[in-house]
C-alpha cells in the first residue's frame, strides 16, 4: 500500500507516533508539497521503504549519506527540484541492491556530487539515472561516473549541465542496448562523436549531446543504428563535414537540431524526402550551401524551419508550400530575387525572418493574406519604399524593417498595431514628424527610429507609452526641447509582465519516454515535454551603449533600458526630471545644442551604466554627486563649456580618462591639468601650468601680437603723412603735453 503523508507528520518526525514511527512504510510520496528545511534525519528509521519521492519542494541542507546507506530496500529515489547543498557521495548507495531509479535533477543550490571516492562497486543494476545542475566529481577532474560502466540495463540516462570532462562515452551505448533516452547536454565533453557500428539501438527515442565541444564528423551509419529516433540534438558542438544521407532512414524523427556546428555541402535529399514526421528542423549557423531545400522535398509535417546564418543561394524554395510552416527563418544567407507572391499562401505563418539577404521589392500584395504574423523581420534587404497598406498588423508584436529603403512618412497602417512590442525602422529615409498616433501603440517597449530624417519636436504623445524600455531617436533632424514627461515612462521600472519578449515559446510539444516505479514494478509512460529548442527565436534588439552597438536578446533584453536622442538639433535645458528614471541603464544626449547645467538629479540614476552628454553647450561644474553612480562605466561630457573642478577620482570616476572631459577649457583636475587652489578660492579662473607642449602655441601668439601692433603703428604714420592738417594737430598736442618740447 502507498501512503501520501501530510505535512504535520513531517513536523512530528521525532515522535513514535509520527512519520518516522511508520517502520513498515514502503512508499513515501511527498512530491510538490512546498516543504522546506532539511530532510528529517529520522527517515533513516524507515528501513522498509522502497519508494522515496521528495521532488519539487524547497528542501535544503545536505542529503544525509546515512539516509541512503540505511535504507537498503530503496528501489526508487527522487530528490529533483529542491535546493540541496553541501556534498553527496553516491558510495552510500553501494549496498542498495534493489535500486533501479535515481533522480536528482535541477537542484537550485550548489551541490557537489561525488561518484568516485571512496572506491566502491554497485550491487544494483539501474534502469534510470538522472543527475543535472550539480558539481560532479570536483576532485576527480569532473569525469563521467565510472560506476556506469557496470550498468547494463539502463533505459534512461540524463547527465546534463554537470561540467563533465572526457570523451563522448560511446561505451555507455554499447553496454545498454535498451537505452531509450540519453542526454549529456551542457557539459565539456570532447573527442569524436563515435557510435557503435556493431549494434542496433532500435529502442533509442531521444539523443541529446548538445552544448559540448565534440568534434569530427557524424558517423555515416547513424541512421541505420538509430532508426526510431524521435528527437536528435547535436547542436553547439564542433561537428563538421556533411550531414549523413542515412538520416533519411529516421522516418520517425520529430525534431532535428544540428545548429551551431561546421557542417558543409547541401541538405541531403533523403532527409528532405523521407523524414515526413519532422516538425522542427534547425540547421542554423553552419556553412551549408546550395538551395534552401532539395528539389522534391516532402516535409509535410514541418512547422519550424531554421536555416539562418548559412550560405544558401537562389530563391525561396517552393517546396515549403508542402509544409505547414509556422516559423521560417532564412536570415543571413545569400538568397536573392523578389519575394514570391505565393508566400501569402503559407496562411498559418507566425514568424517570417528574411533579414540580411539580397531580396528586392516591392513586397507582394499577398503579404496581406498573412493574418497570423507575430514577428516579421525583413531588415537589410531592398524591399522599399513602401509597405502595402493592407498588411495585417493587428496581431503583430515584433517588426524589424531596418535598412529596407523605406521612404515617406511613418506608415499609418502601424497605428492599428496596438499589440506591437518592438518597432525597429532604423536606417531608412522616413521623414516628416513623429506622428501623434504613436501613442496608440500602448504595448510598445522598444521604439527604434535611428538614422532617418524625422523633423520637428519630440511629440508629447510618446509620453503615453508607459511600457517603454528602449527609445532610440538618434541621427534625425529633431528639434525643440526634450520633453520632461519622459520621466513618466517605465524604462526598466515596469510593473507589468516582463515576459513580453518570450511570447514565442512554442506550444508544440514532443512525446518522450519517462520511467517511474509504482508498487515496485517499472512501467513506461509518455509525457509531453516542453523543450527549450522550440522557442521560436529570442527577440533581438540592437542599441548603442558605451559607444558600441550591442545586441540584446532574451533575458538580457528584458533587463535593458535606455534613451538615445543623440545627433539631433535639440535645444534648451536638460529636464532635471530625467534624473528620476532610476532604472535607466543608458542615456545618450550627445551631439545636440543643449544648454544649461548638468542636472544634479542625475545622481539618482542609480542603475545607469552609460551617460553621454558630449558635444553640446552645457555650462557650469560637473555635479560632484555623480560619484555616487556606482554602476557607471562609460561617462562622456567632452566638448561642452563646463568649468570648475572635475569630481574626485573615487568609485567609478577613478576609471575615466581624459577623453571623457576634453574640449572643456575651463575644466581642471585629474586627469586634465591640475587646478590652482588659490585662484579657485578667489573665484578667479584656474591657472594653467606651462609645459613644453605649450611652447609652439606661446611663440605663435607672441609673433602675432607683435605683428599686429607694428601694422597698426605703420597705419597711423601713413595716415598722418598723407594728411598735413592732422599732422599739425598732433604736433601741437605733443607741445602742450611736454612744455619743454621746442616749437
Amino acid at each position: 500500500m502507498k501512503y501520501n503523508i501530510v505535512i504535520i507528520l513531517i513536523v512530528a518526525v521525532s515522535t513514535s507516533t509520527g512519520l518516522c514511527g511508520l517502520r513498515y512504510l514502503e512508499e513515501l510520496d511527498i512530491n510538490s508539497n512546498g516543504f522546506w528545511g532539511p530532510l528529517p534525519s529520522c527517515l533513516c528509521n524507515l528501513t522498509s521503504l522502497r519508494v522515496l519521492d521528495a521532488a519539487d519542494n524547497n528542501f535544503s541542507g545536505a542529503i544525509p549519506s546515512s539516509l541512503l546507506y540505511n535504507l537498503k530496500s530503496l528501489e526508487y529515489i527522487v530528490f529533483s527540484e529542491n535546493a540541496f547543498e553541501g556534498s553527496l557521495s553516491l558510495a552510500s548507495l553501494a549496498n542498495n541492491s534493489n535500486l533501479e531509479v535515481f533522480h536528482l535533477l535541477n537542484n537550485r543550490n550548489h551541490l557537489e556530487v561525488n561518484t568516485e571516492e571512496p572506491t566502491w562497486f554497485p550491487s544494483f543494476q539501474l534502469k534510470v539515472f538522472t543527475l543535472s545542475n550539480c558539481v560532479l566529481n570536483k576532485d576527480a577532474n569532473a569525469i563521467i561516473p565510472s560506476f556506469l560502466k557496470e550498468q547494463h540495463d539502463l533505459i534512461l540516462v540524463q547527465l546534463s549541465h554537470n561540467g563533465m570532462n572526457g570523451n563522448f562515452p560511446n561505451w555507455l551505448l554499447e553496454n545498454n542496448v535498451y537505452l531509450e533516452r540519453f542526454e549529456l547536454t551542457g557539459n565539456n565533453l570532447s573527442g569524436t562523436f563515435h557510435l557503435p557500428s556493431n549494434v542496433n539501438l532500435d529502442n533509442m527515442l531521444q539523443l541529446d549531446v548538445s552544448a559540448n565541444i565534440i568534434e569530427g564528423e557524424i558517423p555515416s551509419w547513424i541512421g541505420s543504428i538509430l532508426p526510431n529516433l524521435i528527437y536528435l540534438n547535436l547542436s553547439k558542438n564542433l561537428l563538421e563535414g556533411r550531414i549523413p544521407y542515412s538520416m533519411g532512414n529516421m522516418n520517425q524523427l520529430h525534431t532535428l537540431d544540428l545548429s551551431n556546428n561546421r557542417f558543409t555541402r547541401e541538405i541531403p535529399e533523403p532527409l528532405a524526402k523521407n523524414c515526413t514526421s519532422l516538425v522542427l528542423l534547425k540547421l542554423s549557423s553552419n556553412n551549408l550551401q546550395g538551395n534552401m531545400l532539395p528539389r522534391g522535398s516532402n516535409l509535410t509535417s514541418l512547422r519550424y524551419l531554421y536555416l539562418d546564418n548559412n550560405r544558401f543561394r537562389g530563391d525561396i524554395s517552393f517546396g515549403i508550400l508542402n509544409s505547414s510552416l509556422q516559423v521560417l527563418d532564412v536570415s543571413n544567407n545569400s538568397l536573392f530575387g523578389t519575394l514570391p507572391n505565393w508566400i501569402g499562401d503559407i496562411q498559418f505563418l507566425e514568424m517570417l525572418m528574411l533579414s540580411s539577404n539580397s531580396f528586392k521589392g516591392p513586397l507582394p500584395l499577398s503579404f496581406c493574406n498573412l493574418h497570423y504574423l507575430k514577428l516579421l523581420d525583413l531588415s537589410s534587404n531592398n524591399l522599399g519604399p513602401n509597405i502595402p497598406p493592407c498588411v495585417n498588423v493587428t496581431v503583430m508584436r515584433f517588426l524589424h524593417l531596418t535598412k529596407d529603403m523605406l521612404a515617406g512618412h511613418l506608415p499609418e497602417l502601424l497605428s492599428r498595431a496596438s499589440l506591437m512590442v518592438t518597432l525597429d525602422l532604423r536606417h531608412n529615409a522616413l521623414s516628416g514628424k513623429v506622428p501623434a498616433w504613436i501613442s496608440s501603440l500602448w504595448n510598445l517597449k522598444v521604439l527604434l527610429l535611428q538614422g532617418n530624417i524625422f523633423e520637428g519636436s519630440i511629440p508629447l504623445d510618446l509620453c503615453l507609452l508607459k511600457n517603454m524600455s528602449i527609445l532610440d531617436l538618434s541621427n534625425n533632424n529633431l528639434s525643440g526641447q526634450i520633453p520632461s514627461c519622459l520621466k513618466d515612462l517605465a524604462f526598466g521600472n515596469n510593473e507589468v509582465s516582463t515576459d513580453v519578449f518570450d511570447t514565442f515559446s512554442d506550444s508544440q510539444q514532443t512525446v518522450l519516454p519517462y520511467v517511474y516505479i509504482s508498487k515496485f514494478s517499472i512501467f513506461f509512460s509518455y509525457y509531453e515535454d516542453r523543450r527549450s529548442t522550440y522557442t521560436y527565436r529570442l527577440e533581438e534588439v540592437y542599441f548603442m551603449t558605451k559607444s558600441r552597438l550591442e545586441l540584446y536578446e532574451g533575458h538580457i533584453l528584458q533587463l535593458m533600458s535606455g534613451i538615445d536622442l543623440s545627433w539631433n538639433n535639440l535645444t534648451g535645458f536638460i529636464p532635471p526630471k530625467i534624473g528620476h528614471l532610476g532604472e535607466l541603464r543608458a542615456l545618450n544626449l550627445s551631439h545636440n545644442h543643449l544648454t544649461g547645467s548638468i542636472p544634479k538629479t542625475f545622481s539618482d540614476l542609480k542603475s545607469v551604466e552609460s551617460l553621454d552628454l558630449s558635444y553640446n553647450s552645457l555650462i557650469g561644474p560637473i555635479p560632484p554627486q555623480l560619484t555616487e553612480l556606482y554602476t557607471l562605466s562609460d561617462f562622456r561630457v567632452a566638448y561642452n563649456n563646463l568649468s570648475g573642478r572635475i569630481p574626485d577620482r573615487k568609485n567609478q570616476f577613478g576609471t575615466f580618462s581624459e577623453t571623457s572631459y576634453e574640449g572643456n577649457p575651463l575644466l581642471c583636475g585629474t586627469p586634465l591639468i591640475s587646478c590652482d587652489d588659490s585662484n579657485q578660492e578667489r573665484g578667479t579662473p584656474p591657472s594653467f601650468n606651462h609645459t613644453k607642449e605649450d611652447d609652439p602655441w606661446r611663440e605663435a601668439f607672441l609673433w602675432s601680437f607683435v605683428g599686429s601692433y607694428v601694422v597698426a603703428f605703420l597705419g597711423v604714420v601713413l595716415f598722418l603723412y598723407l594728411n598735413s592738417y592732422y599732422l599739425y594737430v598732433l604736433f601741437e598736442l605733443v607741445c602742450k603735453l611736454i612744455p619743454s618740447f621746442p616749437h
